[in-house]
């Protein structure tokens, strides 16, 4: 039976903020060391599962900060092998290169520049695993990462790991780490995993309620939930790489995710801690829904500022009213759930993907897996929101007609948002349909609504 660690780091305040902020990467990477136990010789293995953007640069940061300690720490990352990179983004990829002296002279010393040479010429095919040894990520090319150690075999890169990195779509998470599980078998302690997914899943029975990717995790590897921690906030992976200033939250025990926050921070990257970790992970699958809308808006009326500014004012509204579904103090998550989404909006991929329907240059046949872009998170979101909140069980009185209502009919937005995405009943323009409704209410009344409604619903969230 897996273990659990037990030793903990004390230094940090119970409020998040981290002590001794000027501790060198060497003296947090050792506390951390000494915080799970690991002796002298022995390295602490940090594994990424999963080479999207975000992902690709979680590793990245770590080996830019901790790398050059290779008798403490190694740092490897996993993805599937057996990818090819077009004859366009190979021809992209090498203006991106000849751009950066840095990189040019990198691959020059690596005798790794002539295959892309090859390929700009489409004399040789390029794979995703091949190029992210490089620190070319094939979701995010503009932004060249560190080299890394890239693993293709998912036996080899799981079965000794300290730290395992989750970068999995929530879509993906759960068959990935059933097959992980049976790697693990013969372990007598259990590894700590990090999800940075955003998604979720609905399940109906026994009641209506929310699968987060940490509650998949646990259940398809066993592996307890105190050793299983979420990482989120309002940022763009290729502006943390670029050292823009961001924070995140990690949440999960406190045991854990305090020494966590400490190793993880970096003067460019803050990172608070929390304790609430399912709502935190289903906040940030929902932002995702409403970011798909947004795009679609500023597409439809060429950006008008106006039109965006009422989508905002519903949409926000429909996530306030949701999240008195899903938390008790939902105020608490007003901030941090109106960052991501404001974020989101404005450089995210699932607004991208919005905006790419309503223009007629993606179509929905294509799937939610975009060459360039990744997995398109919000798609499922909306199924799930939908599914979940469209159950009568969860009824709230409706304001007008004085009877029960599926919360999912004072939802106007995400409504139209599953006949355009999921049923495939209407084309984007219904959104701007949706939001000229004149029978649609004041924004105001619906946070009115939750507000003054005894609304929470723990069993949502899989509590008692």
């Amino acid at each position: 039976m897996l273990g659990r660690v037990e030793r903990v780091n004390h230094g940090v305040e119970s409020n998040g903020l981290i002590q001794n902020g000027s501790c060198s990467s060497e003296e947090k990477l050792d506390q951390l060391r000494e915080a799970l136990g690991k002796s002298k010789g022995d390295p602490l293995r940090i594994v990424g599962i999963g080479a999207g953007a975000w992902g690709s640069v979680f590793a990245a940061l770590l080996q830019d900060s901790y790398g050059q300690f290779r008798e403490k720490l190694q740092v490897r990352i996993w993805r599937r092998p057996g990818r090819a990179v077009d004859r366009s983004t190979a021809e992209h990829l090498f203006e991106v290169i000849n751009s950066r002296e840095d990189v040019l002279r990198r691959l020059i010393r690596r005798c790794a520049y002539l295959k892309y040479v090859e390929a700009r010429l489409g004399d040789r095919t390029l794979y995703a695993d091949e190029i992210l040894k490089d620190g070319l990520c094939l979701n995010m090319i503009d932004t060249p990462l560190c080299p890394l150690k890239v693993v293709t075999n998912l036996q080899e890169a799981v079965w000794d790991a300290d730290i395992v990195i989750n970068g999995l779509p929530s879509t993906e998470t759960r068959d990935v780490f059933e097959e992980i599980s049976h790697y693990w078998k013969e372990r007598i302690t259990a590894p700590i995993i990090i999800s940075l997914t955003k998604g979720i899943e609905a399940a109906l029975d026994p009641v209506p309620h929310t699968i987060t990717p940490t509650q998949m995790i646990n259940r398809a590897t066993g592996i307890p939930m105190e050793n299983i921690l979420y990482l989120g906030g309002p940022n763009i992976a290729s502006e943390i790489y670029n050292k823009e200033y961001a924070n995140a939250r990690i949440c999960g025990s406190s045991k854990l995710r305090k020494p966590l926050a400490r190793f993880l921070r970096q003067p460019h990257f803050i990172v608070w801690d929390n304790s609430d970790l399912v709502t935190h992970e289903v906040m940030g699958g929902l932002k995702n829904v409403y970011a798909i809308g947004a795009g679609m808006v500023a597409a439809l009326t060429k950006e008008s500022a106006t039109s965006k500014s009422v989508y905002f004012a519903h949409c926000t509204s429909e996530m306030i009213f949701i999240t008195h579904l899903l938390a008790e103090e939902p105020e608490k998550l007003a901030g941090p759930l109106l960052a991501d989404t404001y974020v989101t909006l404005l450089k995210g991929r699932n607004a991208w993907y919005g905006q790419m329907l309503a223009k007629g240059e993606l179509n929905l046949d294509m799937g939610d897996n975009i060459s360039g872009k990744g997995t398109i998170q919000g798609v499922s979101a909306i199924e799930a929101f939908y599914d979940l909140l469209s159950q009568f069980s969860l009824s709230v009185l409706h304001p007008e007609e004085h009877k029960p209502v599926a919360p999912v009919q004072l939802c106007p937005i995400l409504k139209t948002l599953y006949k355009i995405l999921i049923l495939r009943e209407q084309s984007a323009e219904a959104i701007l349909q949706a939001l000229r409704d004149e029978t649609l209410h004041d924004p105001r009344e619906r946070i009115e609504i939750a507000q003054s409604h005894a609304f929470y619903r723990p069993s949502l969230l899989g509590q008692p």
